[in-house]
């Protein structure tokens, strides 16, 4: 135990004094006609009577310790570490194309992005779109209104001419980037697109996929659409030397079964942390409360006369 006021422990002495003053003391006899008799000198009862007249001692030495305000460390608690991932969304001219019975295919992505972040609570995501170059259109936050809000704004048939090709290595660049600038937590990114990329060319998924994993960045592709548009063989050399996965969607069912996936993949880490101390006037309060129950007994009897 210890305590968040300890300059008032010295108070500690009035009752160590009093406790003291209580059974060295002789009162003021009187003379009674049993005094000079046969009878024994009653030990136990003194002893008994004494113990019960320090009880009040007792009670001042408990108010004086919660005056100090006792406090106790609390148990340690699991902190979770922080992951910072990076939504890498394609926004070229293909991904305007329908994408199963309703909706295309940047819509459906974007609305199984937006479920995964509401239940990775405590994470830190950020939105950037690509084509031929790339947009950082928000850094990484705990803030998920900031990217629900930033989707709706974001349409394939809205992005000017240059941002109609597919260069997945360049946009990867762009996000390590990004998460290298964070202090703490993993990273990853998740990448979604529909199709090959134009720059894997002459190893540059190789180099890309050496830049990644240099810096812990982990690569989940998800591939939207028909099995044989998709040119994923770059993003497989990817995800291999950054310990991630490729995964393919027909369908928004897809989607949102590999949004689970990878959540599982990514998995939250904790790291136990100190607690803070809390205060701890329980077991003052017990024995206080006893205290005070056995000293309120003691009046029926224990006490010496006031004389």
């Amino acid at each position: 135990m210890s305590f968040h006021h300890p300059q008032f422990l010295w108070l500690l002495a009035l009752p160590v004094i009093w406790g003291f003053w209580q059974w060295v003391r002789r009162g003021h006899p009187v003379a009674l006609p049993f005094d000079h008799g046969r009878q024994r000198e009653g030990r136990v009862l003194r002893f008994l009577t004494n113990l019960a007249g320090t009880l009040p001692a007792v009670l001042l030495a408990i108010a004086v310790l919660m005056l100090a305000g006792p406090r106790k460390p609390a148990p340690p608690e699991d902190e979770r570490v922080l992951n910072n991932i990076i939504l890498c969304i394609d926004v070229s001219g293909s991904m305007s194309m329908n994408f199963g019975s309703k909706g295309t295919r940047f819509e459906a992505a974007v609305e199984a992005a937006r479920e995964f972040c509401t239940f990775r609570k405590g994470d830190a995501f950020g939105l950037t779109i690509f084509g031929s170059e790339y947009i950082h259109w928000v850094p990484p936050t705990k803030e998920l209104s900031a990217i629900v809000n930033a989707i709706r704004y974001i349409r394939p048939q809205n992005m000017p001419p240059w941002m109609g090709g597919t260069l997945i290595a360049n946009a990867l660049r762009g996000c390590r980037d990004q998460l290298v600038r964070t202090e703490e937590g993993d990273r990853a990114v998740i990448l979604i697109s529909d199709g090959g990329s134009g720059d894997f060319n002459d190893g540059g998924d190789r180099e890309v996929a050496e830049l990644l994993a240099r810096d812990n960045i982990r690569v989940f592709s998800i591939l939207v659409g028909g099995e044989g548009e998709m040119g994923g063989g770059g993003l497989e050399t990817i995800a291999a030397g950054t310990g991630g996965k490729v995964f393919t969607a027909g369908d928004r069912s897809a989607l949102d079964g590999i949004f689970r996936e990878i959540d599982g993949m990514q998995k939250a880490r904790f790291k136990q942390v100190t607690a803070d101390w809390v205060d701890d006037f329980t077991p003052l309060s017990l024995a206080g409360l006893v205290t005070a129950s056995m000293f309120g007994l003691s009046l029926l009897g224990l006490r010496y006369t006031p004389w």
